[in-house]
Protein backbone atom coordinates (compact mmCIF):
# COMPACT_ATOMS: atom_id res chain seq x y z
CA UNK A 1 0.00 0.00 0.00
CA UNK A 2 1.47 3.26 -0.87
CA UNK A 3 1.25 5.78 2.30
CA UNK A 4 -0.60 9.50 1.23
CA UNK A 5 1.06 10.62 5.03
CA UNK A 6 3.38 13.60 4.42
CA UNK A 7 6.49 12.34 6.78
CA UNK A 8 8.70 15.53 6.68
CA UNK A 9 11.62 13.89 8.77
CA UNK A 10 13.43 10.87 7.97
CA UNK A 11 16.14 8.75 9.61
CA UNK A 12 18.54 6.26 8.01
CA UNK A 13 20.08 3.54 9.72
CA UNK A 14 20.78 0.49 11.47
CA UNK A 15 18.44 -1.24 14.74
CA UNK A 16 21.18 0.00 16.76
CA UNK A 17 19.34 3.49 16.19
CA UNK A 18 15.98 2.40 16.57
CA UNK A 19 14.35 2.03 19.70
CA UNK A 20 11.05 2.14 20.21
CA UNK A 21 11.07 4.04 23.45
CA UNK A 22 11.77 6.72 21.30
CA UNK A 23 8.58 6.84 18.88
CA UNK A 24 5.11 6.71 20.02
CA UNK A 25 2.19 5.46 18.09
CA UNK A 26 4.18 3.20 15.55
CA UNK A 27 3.00 2.05 12.24
CA UNK A 28 4.55 0.09 9.44
CA UNK A 29 4.14 0.82 5.82
CA UNK A 30 5.05 -0.15 2.34
CA UNK A 31 5.68 2.29 -0.22
CA UNK A 32 5.87 1.06 -3.89
CA UNK A 33 8.49 3.04 -6.17
CA UNK A 34 9.44 2.48 -9.71
CA UNK A 35 12.33 0.42 -8.00
CA UNK A 36 10.98 -1.81 -5.72
CA UNK A 37 8.53 -2.05 -2.45
CA UNK A 38 10.34 -0.48 0.67
CA UNK A 39 8.92 -1.25 4.43
CA UNK A 40 9.29 1.97 6.71
CA UNK A 41 8.35 2.43 10.54
CA UNK A 42 6.76 5.86 10.89
CA UNK A 43 5.89 6.92 14.09
CA UNK A 44 5.81 10.41 16.44
CA UNK A 45 8.35 12.23 18.15
CA UNK A 46 7.77 15.71 19.99
CA UNK A 47 4.47 15.82 18.29
CA UNK A 48 6.55 15.06 14.87
CA UNK A 49 6.30 12.36 12.42
CA UNK A 50 9.41 10.73 11.68
CA UNK A 51 10.04 7.86 9.06
CA UNK A 52 12.85 4.89 10.18
CA UNK A 53 14.63 3.37 7.16
CA UNK A 54 16.50 0.20 8.21
CA UNK A 55 18.96 0.10 5.48
CA UNK A 56 20.34 -3.25 5.65
CA UNK A 57 16.26 -4.99 6.03
CA UNK A 58 14.58 -4.98 9.55
CA UNK A 59 16.84 -8.45 10.19
CA UNK A 60 20.57 -6.95 8.87
CA UNK A 61 19.98 -8.65 6.44
CA UNK A 62 21.02 -6.83 3.40
CA UNK A 63 24.62 -6.74 2.80
CA UNK A 64 25.58 -3.02 1.78
CA UNK A 65 26.75 -3.78 -2.05
CA UNK A 66 22.91 -4.98 -2.68
CA UNK A 67 20.81 -2.33 -0.77
CA UNK A 68 17.77 -0.96 -3.17
CA UNK A 69 19.14 2.88 -2.63
CA UNK A 70 17.16 3.92 -5.22
CA UNK A 71 13.87 2.32 -3.70
CA UNK A 72 14.71 3.32 -0.39
CA UNK A 73 15.47 7.37 -1.50
CA UNK A 74 12.05 7.18 -3.80
CA UNK A 75 10.31 6.28 -1.38
CA UNK A 76 11.62 8.62 1.29
CA UNK A 77 10.58 11.24 -1.44
CA UNK A 78 7.15 9.73 -1.94
CA UNK A 79 5.50 10.19 1.53
CA UNK A 80 7.13 13.67 1.63
CA UNK A 81 10.34 13.66 3.26
CA UNK A 82 12.47 16.61 3.01
CA UNK A 83 15.52 16.30 5.81
CA UNK A 84 17.46 13.02 6.01
CA UNK A 85 19.54 11.71 9.08
CA UNK A 86 21.64 8.72 8.21
CA UNK A 87 24.39 7.18 10.28
CA UNK A 88 26.66 5.16 9.66
CA UNK A 89 29.08 2.92 11.26
CA UNK A 90 33.02 3.34 9.67
CA UNK A 91 36.34 2.62 9.93
CA UNK A 92 38.88 5.52 10.86
CA UNK A 93 42.23 6.88 8.66
CA UNK A 94 42.75 9.32 10.92
CA UNK A 95 44.30 8.61 14.19
CA UNK A 96 42.57 11.99 15.73
CA UNK A 97 39.01 10.18 14.56
CA UNK A 98 39.12 7.56 17.11
CA UNK A 99 36.93 4.42 18.24
CA UNK A 100 33.83 5.63 20.28
CA UNK A 101 34.03 8.91 18.31
CA UNK A 102 31.40 10.57 15.80
CA UNK A 103 31.96 12.39 12.92
CA UNK A 104 29.92 14.83 10.57
CA UNK A 105 30.87 14.03 7.13
CA UNK A 106 30.97 16.64 4.66
CA UNK A 107 32.83 15.11 1.71
CA UNK A 108 33.51 11.94 0.19
CA UNK A 109 35.21 9.73 -2.10
CA UNK A 110 33.40 6.84 -4.31
CA UNK A 111 35.31 3.75 -4.80
CA UNK A 112 32.15 1.71 -5.43
CA UNK A 113 31.91 -0.68 -8.43
CA UNK A 114 28.52 -2.41 -9.47
CA UNK A 115 25.94 0.06 -7.84
CA UNK A 116 22.94 1.71 -9.71
CA UNK A 117 24.14 5.05 -8.50
CA UNK A 118 21.55 7.61 -10.47
CA UNK A 119 18.07 8.38 -10.94
CA UNK A 120 19.03 10.03 -14.38
CA UNK A 121 19.98 7.31 -16.58
CA UNK A 122 18.15 9.12 -20.22
CA UNK A 123 14.73 8.46 -20.96
CA UNK A 124 11.71 10.34 -19.21
CA UNK A 125 13.91 10.70 -16.20
CA UNK A 126 16.68 12.98 -19.06
CA UNK A 127 20.35 13.37 -18.70
CA UNK A 128 21.59 15.44 -15.68
CA UNK A 129 24.53 16.31 -14.47
CA UNK A 130 24.22 17.22 -10.40
CA UNK A 131 26.42 19.59 -9.03
CA UNK A 132 28.38 18.50 -5.89
CA UNK A 133 30.55 20.97 -4.52
CA UNK A 134 28.74 20.60 -1.00
CA UNK A 135 27.33 17.21 -0.83
CA UNK A 136 25.92 16.97 2.69
CA UNK A 137 23.18 19.47 3.86
CA UNK A 138 25.21 22.26 5.56
CA UNK A 139 21.69 23.41 7.67
CA UNK A 140 21.29 19.70 8.97
CA UNK A 141 25.12 19.21 9.85
CA UNK A 142 25.02 22.39 11.49
CA UNK A 143 22.00 21.18 13.64
CA UNK A 144 24.11 18.06 14.28
CA UNK A 145 27.30 20.27 15.51
CA UNK A 146 24.83 22.13 17.82
CA UNK A 147 23.06 19.11 19.35
CA UNK A 148 26.57 17.32 20.04
CA UNK A 149 27.85 19.98 22.00
CA UNK A 150 24.70 20.63 24.10
CA UNK A 151 24.77 16.73 24.75
CA UNK A 152 28.83 16.82 25.36
CA UNK A 153 30.10 13.88 23.08
CA UNK A 154 32.60 14.09 20.81
CA UNK A 155 31.75 14.82 16.83
CA UNK A 156 34.25 15.79 14.58
CA UNK A 157 32.82 18.50 12.05
CA UNK A 158 33.75 17.64 8.98
CA UNK A 159 35.51 14.60 7.58
CA UNK A 160 35.86 12.49 4.13
CA UNK A 161 34.40 9.46 3.80
CA UNK A 162 35.77 6.85 1.43
CA UNK A 163 33.04 4.31 -0.10
CA UNK A 164 34.02 1.23 -1.00
CA UNK A 165 32.20 -1.43 -2.33
CA UNK A 166 32.28 -3.93 0.43
CA UNK A 167 31.02 -6.26 1.97
CA UNK A 168 35.13 -7.40 2.45
CA UNK A 169 36.89 -5.04 4.61
CA UNK A 170 39.93 -3.10 2.60
CA UNK A 171 43.90 -4.08 2.31
CA UNK A 172 46.10 -1.73 4.38
CA UNK A 173 47.21 -0.56 0.72
CA UNK A 174 44.09 0.36 -0.07
CA UNK A 175 43.75 2.39 3.33
CA UNK A 176 47.41 3.91 2.96
CA UNK A 177 46.05 5.04 -0.78
CA UNK A 178 42.66 6.89 0.96
CA UNK A 179 44.49 8.58 3.00
CA UNK A 180 46.56 9.41 0.58
CA UNK A 181 43.89 10.77 -1.32
CA UNK A 182 42.53 12.51 1.53
CA UNK A 183 39.80 10.04 3.05
CA UNK A 184 39.45 10.18 6.99
CA UNK A 185 37.00 7.68 7.07
CA UNK A 186 36.26 4.26 5.23
CA UNK A 187 32.72 2.64 5.29
CA UNK A 188 30.41 0.79 2.71
CA UNK A 189 27.14 2.48 2.69
CA UNK A 190 26.77 6.33 2.07
CA UNK A 191 27.16 6.56 -1.43
CA UNK A 192 25.38 6.19 -3.63
CA UNK A 193 22.51 7.08 -0.73
CA UNK A 194 24.03 10.22 -0.67
CA UNK A 195 23.88 11.36 -4.27
CA UNK A 196 20.24 10.13 -5.10
CA UNK A 197 19.41 12.04 -1.57
CA UNK A 198 20.52 15.09 -3.62
CA UNK A 199 19.37 14.41 -6.79
CA UNK A 200 15.43 13.67 -5.28
CA UNK A 201 15.81 17.41 -3.63
CA UNK A 202 16.40 15.96 -0.17
CA UNK A 203 18.37 17.64 2.81
CA UNK A 204 20.97 14.66 3.90
CA UNK A 205 23.47 14.76 6.38
CA UNK A 206 25.48 11.86 7.92
CA UNK A 207 26.70 11.46 11.24
CA UNK A 208 29.63 8.41 11.23
CA UNK A 209 30.09 6.44 14.12
CA UNK A 210 34.22 5.39 14.12
CA UNK A 211 34.00 1.40 15.80
CA UNK A 212 37.40 1.00 14.69
CA UNK A 213 40.76 1.84 13.32
CA UNK A 214 40.91 0.79 9.35
CA UNK A 215 43.16 -2.06 7.99
CA UNK A 216 46.96 -1.33 9.08
CA UNK A 217 46.24 1.14 11.22
CA UNK A 218 44.38 -1.09 13.72
CA UNK A 219 46.74 -3.41 15.64
CA UNK A 220 44.59 -6.26 15.71
CA UNK A 221 42.43 -8.26 12.26
CA UNK A 222 39.19 -6.41 11.94
CA UNK A 223 35.94 -7.97 12.75
CA UNK A 224 32.42 -7.53 12.33
CA UNK A 225 32.45 -8.40 16.34
CA UNK A 226 34.19 -5.63 16.89
CA UNK A 227 32.07 -3.25 14.93
CA UNK A 228 29.22 -4.34 17.26
CA UNK A 229 30.62 -4.00 20.21
CA UNK A 230 31.68 -0.11 19.73
CA UNK A 231 27.88 0.08 18.17
CA UNK A 232 26.23 -1.33 21.38
CA UNK A 233 28.35 0.73 23.81
CA UNK A 234 27.92 4.36 21.90
CA UNK A 235 24.30 3.44 20.80
CA UNK A 236 22.45 5.45 23.36
CA UNK A 237 24.27 8.61 22.50
CA UNK A 238 24.03 8.24 18.92
CA UNK A 239 20.07 7.85 19.63
CA UNK A 240 20.12 10.93 21.49
CA UNK A 241 22.22 13.21 19.02
CA UNK A 242 20.09 12.06 16.40
CA UNK A 243 16.38 12.84 17.89
CA UNK A 244 18.19 15.96 19.31
CA UNK A 245 18.71 16.86 15.75
CA UNK A 246 15.39 16.26 14.78
CA UNK A 247 14.10 18.67 16.89
CA UNK A 248 16.33 21.11 16.03
CA UNK A 249 15.81 21.04 12.42
CA UNK A 250 13.86 24.69 11.59
CA UNK A 251 10.57 23.31 9.83
CA UNK A 252 11.46 25.81 6.43
CA UNK A 253 14.86 25.53 4.72
CA UNK A 254 17.23 27.53 4.22
CA UNK A 255 19.78 25.55 2.02
CA UNK A 256 19.54 24.75 -1.48
CA UNK A 257 19.14 21.08 -1.15
CA UNK A 258 16.21 21.11 -2.67
CA UNK A 259 16.74 23.56 -5.23
CA UNK A 260 20.20 22.20 -6.72
CA UNK A 261 20.80 21.55 -10.24
CA UNK A 262 19.51 18.22 -10.62
CA UNK A 263 16.82 17.79 -8.26
CA UNK A 264 13.97 15.77 -9.61
CA UNK A 265 10.36 16.46 -9.03
CA UNK A 266 8.12 13.99 -7.53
Amino acid sequence: MNSKAQVRLAIIGGTGVYDPRILADIREESVSTPYGDVNLRIGTYEGEEVAFLPRHGAKHSVPPHLINYRANIMALKQIGVERVIATTAVGSLNKAMKPGDFVLVDQFLDFTKNRAATFFEGGEMGVVHTDFTEPYCPECRAVLSRAAKEIGITAHDGGCYVCTEGPRFETPAEIRMFATFGGDLVGMTNVPEVTLAREAGLCYATVSMVTNFAAGISPQALTHEEVLEVMAENAENLKRLVMGTLTGIPRERGCTCGRSAGAMKV
